[in-house]
């Protein structure tokens, strides 16, 4: 028997195609007591897991739902095997940074914040607009959104879920452009990055956080956007050095839509909430109706090799992830 611990809340039902060999643990959010598990599937609170796994004993295999295990990685020792949950935030982390795009681009923010004024005012241009107009026009035609179609995209971290965003922006029309740790056919290497910024109307970061990803946007990448260009951070907030995205902000060089930040949770007093052109959402992206089910799927296809004595997926490197 395999002893599995998981959070003593999980619903059977998401349990239903765990191997018989498997015998639950089931693990209260503040044990009281040392407990013995061979394989250990966090909870999603991270100083709750991290006070779990204080009482764990055993533990070979941590398998992680999230696509992100730097969080782990302080306070787990070697030796343990530690799987990421790649490919089951695919769809959800994808979908979101396409509505993010489409929000921005469609000023959706701006008119949310109307209509809790109950204003009605369609016939102003957008102020600090992605692009910049000049000339007279016909109040019909004033500049009230920007298309999404025509603009070059640029994916910063094209692994299982940037491969899923740009599957969902093939129909837009969009030129993509592909970023990766090391090049391949039709991806360039992160060492190409800074050439290519100024190419891209939107940049979207979904990196892992790593040592070297930590603080990779830096000022001097900010400052080699596009002016209006859209920067979308799916990834996690320290990639992105905050004073210099809320300074570019605030004198209107870029616009931004971030589901991360650093610090986080984003303290109420902080900047970045009244930055100008900034859509913020509670890093929320992966949490839909569908996530649970593809986790707890991937849980059980790990559980079922590691009985039979196959190969893990999604093991952790020495890269982080």
């Amino acid at each position: 028997m395999v002893r599995v611990g998981i959070q003593d809340t999980v619903a059977a039902e998401l349990l239903r195609h765990f191997p018989s060999e498997a015998e639950i643990v089931r693990l209260p959010r503040e044990p009281e007591s040392a407990c013995e598990v061979d394989f250990w599937i966090p909870p999603f609170n991270r100083a709750a897991a991290e006070l779990v796994f204080a009482h764990l004993r055993g533990v070979k295999v941590i398998q992680s739902m999230m696509a992100g295990v730097d969080w782990l990685l302080p306070w787990v020792p070697a030796g343990i095997t530690i799987c990421d949950g790649r490919g089951i935030h695919d769809i959800p982390t994808s979908e979101w940074v396409i509505a993010a795009i489409l929000a921005s681009l469609k000023q959706f923010p701006r008119f949310r914040d109307q209509q809790l004024q109950h204003i009605w005012d369609g016939q102003q241009a957008i102020s600090g607009g992605f692009r910049a107009h000049s000339g007279k026009q016909p109040a019909q035609l004033l500049v009230l959104g920007e298309e999404l179609h025509g603009k070059t995209v640029l994916v910063v971290g094209h692994g299982a879920i940037g491969a899923a965003i740009e599957l969902r922006l093939a129909g837009f029309g969009v030129h993509i452009l592909r970023v990766a740790r090391n090049a391949r056919d039709g991806v360039s290497s992160i060492a190409e990055l800074p050439a290519l910024l100024p190419q891209a109307d939107i940049v979207i970061l979904i990196v892992p956080l790593t040592a070297e990803t930590h603080g990779m946007f830096t000022a001097e990448k900010i400052a080699r956007m596009r002016p209006g260009a859209l920067l979308v951070n799916a990834a996690r907030g320290p990639v992105v050095a905050t004073d210099a995205l809320v300074a570019a902000l605030q004198e209107g060089r870029i616009h931004a839509a971030v589901d991360v930040t650093d610090p986080e949770p984003l303290p109420p007093e902080h900047p970045l909430w009244s930055a100008p052109n900034c859509l913020i959402t509670p890093h929320v992206a992966a949490s839909t109706s569908g996530f649970l089910e593809r986790a707890y799927a991937l849980a059980s296809a790990q559980l079922h090799r590691y009985v039979q004595g196959e190969p893990l997926e999604n093991i952790v490197t020495t890269a982080g992830y």
